[in-house]
């Protein structure tokens, strides 16, 4: 516990699954924490449901489309003026876009591209100028083991991913002698609510949970619970010396080998 006393942070896309996660662990470490999130209400009602989980928690709701660089902008001028400087920012907010490659639309290519790397790239820029100023600060960006693995009928989302890890390693190269830490996780299969939804949609649920959970090598997939504490770890001060890097949270999926 605290591991993250005293520090301010910004997760966006914190309303559900690997978001809510972060910001949950965040809490519990001792943080204060802004909820950046596209849907403003589901952001304050999970903002109340931790203020009633942890009393005492320093949380606070802004809603935030990743997409607009002034919204972003105003989460973090919220969050100095409600907790002071910031220290840490996760951009977690991401959408699956999976087209085949020649009858995708030009909508389909830029609404993937405008969440899950210029979105990334405008939580950044954001964070970026305080954290320079102040000669600290770690910004976490939420990649996937598409970030560096290609699997059929996924494009042109892992394309996306593989930006993020580019970014990742450019910004924590450029920014490393100021003070300021950028890194990556690229969780594999976690069992958020979506991939409960996608279960429930088929035939046998059941069936397809044990059919996902046997691709895995420990025959079973990650919490969000998990992806958060590996967050937790990027943003503490035990990490001072770990930037423009990738931890995978996959349970070792991407480094088994496929027929």
């Amino acid at each position: 516990m605290n591991r993250l006393d005293g520090k301010v942070a910004i997760v966006t896309g914190a309303g559900q699954g690997i978001g809510a996660a972060i910001a949950r662990a965040f809490l519990r470490e001792g943080a204060a924490v802004t909820l950046a999130e596209r849907n403003g209400a589901q952001a304050e009602a999970y903002a109340q449901t931790l203020r009633n989980e942890l009393p005492g928690a320093r949380v606070l709701a802004v809603q935030t489309d990743v997409t607009e660089r002034a919204t972003v902008e105003h989460a973090v001028a919220e969050t100095e003026r409600a907790f002071g400087p910031l220290d840490v920012f996760v951009n977690n907010a991401g959408i699956n876009v999976f087209r085949d490659p020649l009858t995708m639309t030009d909508e389909d290519w830029k609404r993937c591209f405008s969440v899950d790397l210029d979105g990334v790239w405008n939580g950044c820029r954001a964070a970026l100028p305080g954290m320079v100023e102040r000669r600290r600060g770690s910004i976490i960006n939420i990649a996937s083991t598409h970030s560096f693995k290609i699997i059929p009928g996924c494009f042109p989302y892992p394309v996306a991913k593989h930006g993020v890890i580019g970014l990742t390693r450019a910004l924590g190269i450029e920014y490393a002698a100021q003070g300021v830490r950028v890194n990556a996780i690229a969780p594999g299969y976690i069992e958020t609510q979506l991939v409960i939804d996608y279960w429930n949609e088929q035939a046998d649920p059941q069936a397809a949970r044990e059919a996902t959970y046997a691709l895995q090598p420990p025959k079973r997939i990650g919490k969000p619970e998990e992806v958060g504490m590996t967050a937790v770890f990027l943003a503490s001060d035990e990490a001072t010396f770990i930037n423009a890097s990738t931890i995978t949270v996959d349970g070792g999926r991407s480094a088994l080998y496929h027929d």
